[in-house]
């Protein structure tokens, strides 16, 4: 299969479809490649914009798909379009999907105690044929060595790393040499809609493209976070309208 990226912001993307992309991961996992995804939106960017060592750890990642409708609209702007959004939670039930059918191994890593618990349970009702091998809370130091060892001892497939941004890349990048096989993949707030305690935004909000503002609505703490979208856009344009060569 193919793959091409388009560069926002120095970050590269990888620009196939949802399907194309499954249709990787499937054939990784089969094959039993280690692989690093980063589901990236605009605040990503300019984090990794402002901080060298989270910049680093993107370079690490196999592959960063375009979470969130503000990376496709660069795309546009920069006259090297993205045929399509991809997102983390989209992704995340899929591979679980795959999972419950090929009878894959799945670890969760993240979230409070109780969240990924129920996030557990949940995933256990609804894919009874996967094998949850492992599961542990987020709060922990990232250089804690214990949790790596337990995932290399358990070899899942598949790692869900539901510790926010940038905490889930950055622990992903400093211990993907511990590892050997495995999709890991950085699933953020997911966590939380598979335990039930928030809910995704309803069809309409995803269709008109603003599912960042029923987040908004839904947690208003966010708002800071918010932030990044307006220095984003800004930034796009200043690529956009600096000459080549400067």
């Amino acid at each position: 299969m193919t793959t091409k990226y388009v560069k926002i912001l120095d970050i590269s993307f990888i620009t196939n479809t949802f399907e194309e992309m499954v249709n990787l991961f499937i054939k990784r996992i089969h094959n039993r490649e280690k692989t690093f995804v980063v589901t990236a939106n605009p605040e990503i960017v300019m984090h990794a914009k402002k901080h060298g060592e989270y910049r680093a750890a993107l370079n690490d990642a196999n592959y960063i798909v375009p979470d969130g409708y503000g990376i496709i609209l660069a795309s546009r702007i920069l006259n090297t379009p993205i045929p399509e959004r991809v997102t983390g939670y989209d992704l995340t039930i899929r591979l679980l999907e795959l999972a419950n059918q090929n009878k894959w191994k799945v670890y969760l890593l993240g979230g409070k105690e109780e969240v990924n618990s129920a996030a557990a349970s949940n995933i256990e009702k609804q894919y009874p044929h996967l094998q949850l091998v492992g599961r542990h809370h987020g709060f922990f130091v990232l250089e804690e060595e214990m949790i790596p060892a337990d995932i290399q001892k358990l070899q899942p497939d598949i790692v869900l790393v539901a510790l926010g941004v940038p905490r889930q890349e950055l622990w992903t990048s400093r211990h993907l040499n511990s590892f050997s096989h495995g999709i890991f993949m950085g699933v953020g707030g997911s966590i939380d809609v598979l335990a039930g305690t928030v809910k995704r935004a309803p069809k309409i909000w995803q269709t008109l493209r603003v599912e960042w503002l029923y987040r908004l609505v839904k947690q208003p703490s966010r708002w800071r976070r918010m932030l990044a979208l307006p220095e984003f856009v800004l930034e796009v344009f200043k690529v956009k309208f600096t000459p080549k060569g400067e």
